[in-house]
C-alpha cells in the first residue's frame, strides 16, 4: 500500500521537475553552496581524490564543482531532463534513478552529498532509502544533507511532495539507519535562526 503510494508522489513531484527543469536550472546555477560541499570534504578521512554521490544532482551544478576539485562525482537523479543536462553540463556519469528504486551497489562512494533532494522521499519510505545510501558507503564514508527545516510534518507544496524533519526527528531517522553525527549547522549562515530556513547535517556510517 505504501509503496504505491510513495511511488505516485514521487512521480508527480519528478514530473514537475522534468517540467521545470530549464527555468530550475536558470534559477539555481548561481545559488552558492559551496559551504556545504566544503561540510561533506572536511569530513572524508584519507588524501582523496574521493568517490561521490551527487544524490539529486539536478543539472549538475554541484558535480561540476566536484569535478573542478579533482574528485570522482557520480550523478543522480530521477528526472530524465536533469539526468541530460548534468550529463552535458559536469561531464560525468549520472544515474537515471528515483530515490525510491535505488540500486548502486555496496561500498562505491566515500561521500553522498545530498543537497535539498532527501526531503522529497515520503517518511514512509525513508528508512529504506537511509539504509540504502548506509550500505552504498564504504566504512566511515560521509552522508551530508541539507533539507528545509520544519516540524516533521509533510505534505504537498503546489506539485512537490516534501517532509520537513525537525533537527530531533531527523536524528532519530539517521541514528536508526546506522549513522553517527558529525556536525549540524543552519543556513543561510549569519542570519537569525527564524530567517535560516535550511537544516544541514554530516554523518558518518557507523
Amino acid at each position: 500500500m505504501h509503496d504505491d503510494r510513495d511511488a505516485g508522489l514521487t512521480a508527480r513531484t519528478l514530473a514537475h521537475y522534468d517540467a521545470h527543469a530549464a527555468s530550475f536550472w536558470e534559477g539555481t546555477r548561481d545559488h552558492d553552496v559551496s559551504q556545504n560541499r566544503a561540510a561533506l570534504l572536511s569530513a572524508l578521512e584519507g588524501p582523496g581524490p574521493f568517490t561521490i554521490l551527487d544524490l539529486g544532482c539536478g543539472p549538475g551544478r554541484d558535480l561540476a564543482a566536484f569535478r573542478a576539485e579533482g574528485h570522482v562525482p557520480v550523478g543522480l537523479d530521477g528526472c530524465a531532463r536533469f539526468v541530460e543536462m548534468a550529463r552535458q553540463h559536469a561531464g560525468c556519469e549520472v544515474l537515471h534513478q528515483d530515490f525510491l528504486r535505488l540500486d548502486l551497489g555496496a561500498e562505491r562512494f566515500d561521500g553522498i552529498f545530498a543537497n535539498a533532494s532527501l526531503f522529497h522521499v515520503p517518511g514512509a519510505a525513508l528508512p529504506r532509502v537511509l539504509r540504502e545510501l548506509h550500505a552504498a558507503l564504504r566504512p566511515r564514508g560521509v552522508l551530508f544533507s541539507s533539507n528545509p527545516r520544519g516540524d516533521d510534518r509533510e505534505g504537498w507544496s503546489g506539485d512537490r511532495y516534501g517532509c520537513y524533519w525537525s533537527l530531533e526527528r531527523w536524528r532519530e531517522h539517521l541514528t536508526a539507519a546506522g549513522f553517527e553525527e558529525v556536525a549540524h549547522y543552519y543556513r543561510p549562515a549569519g542570519r537569525p535562526r527564524e530567517q535560516q530556513p535550511w537544516l544541514a547535517t554530516v554523518w558518518r556510517k557507523g
